[in-house]
């Protein structure tokens, strides 16, 4: 049985979870993820479980590490933990799940001590080598609290039996055990090529909660990556025109 702790959620675009630890009640988290913790809360970093735990979790894209945080001190201790990048903190639940959780990988904040982050195999091949979550997904067990981190505006659907729903591979952050994954080509010539959603679809087919993000890390990250490129042509065309220039400048003087 997981820790039952509490918390509070701070923020809107730049969102941190303050949980509230009463003595010997713990929570584990990502290396790097703490903003702040009260006297009192001690600091353990360790593989989790052994060599084992710690190359699952290498595995699903998280730190070979994972810290866990107790409350040794005396009466109510309070640590933080800050998203990474702009969106929502999304909590979770596992007792309302039946005590299993999917979702994609860097997705995972922290969770109470007691909760597990196991390695979750998609039942398809294809779904793996073209799904954008990559073949192996989180999946976290136990009961109590977890806490994932979904990109830009978050959407929660509840799909009924036998409801569809197809989506961006990269903008599915999480859903119910009884949510069946697949991935779909997404068809036609033009569509493939030019259509900028890839070659696949996800698509959910209920029953079961689902979890989107309106703004995967991947897709920043392209944004940011490609802004950068073009701010450092026009560095170097600057700078090209700026030698040039000067050349005339020179001829002018002689």
């Amino acid at each position: 049985m997981a820790d039952m702790v509490d918390y509070k959620i701070y923020g809107d675009d730049m969102q941190l979870v303050e949980i509230e630890l009463d003595p010997g009640e713990g929570i584990r988290a990502e290396v790097g993820a703490m903003m702040y913790m009260e006297e009192g809360i001690v600091m353990q970093t360790n593989t989790g479980g052994g060599l084992f735990r710690g190359l699952k979790r290498m595995m699903t894209g998280e730190s070979f590490f994972i810290t866990n945080f107790v409350q040794n001190g005396e009466g109510k201790g309070h640590v933080a933990f800050g998203a990474p990048y702009p969106g929502k903190i999304v909590p979770i639940d596992l007792i309302e799940f039946n005590g299993t959780f999917i979702c994609q990988k860097d997705s995972f904040l922290c969770a109470a001590n007691g909760i597990e982050i196991e390695v979750e195999f998609t039942k398809r091949i294809g779904t793996g080598l073209f799904g954008g979550e990559g073949f192996i997904l989180q999946r976290l067990e136990g009961h109590g609290m977890a806490f994932i981190h979904a990109g830009g505006a978050l959407i929660e659907r509840q799909l009924q039996p036998g409801e569809i729903l197809k989506v961006d591979t990269g903008c599915v952050v999480g859903f119910s055990k009884t949510v069946n994954y697949d991935v779909q080509f997404i068809g036609g010539f033009r569509n493939s090529l030019f259509g900028g959603e890839g070659l696949f679809i996800a698509k959910l087919n209920g029953p079961g909660t689902i979890y989107l993000q309106s703004l995967p890390f991947s897709r920043l990250a392209d944004r940011i990556n490609a802004a950068a490129k073009y701010q450092n042509k026009g560095e170097n065309r600057n700078m090209g025109r700026g030698f040039i220039g000067g050349l005339f400048n020179d001829d002018q003087r002689f």
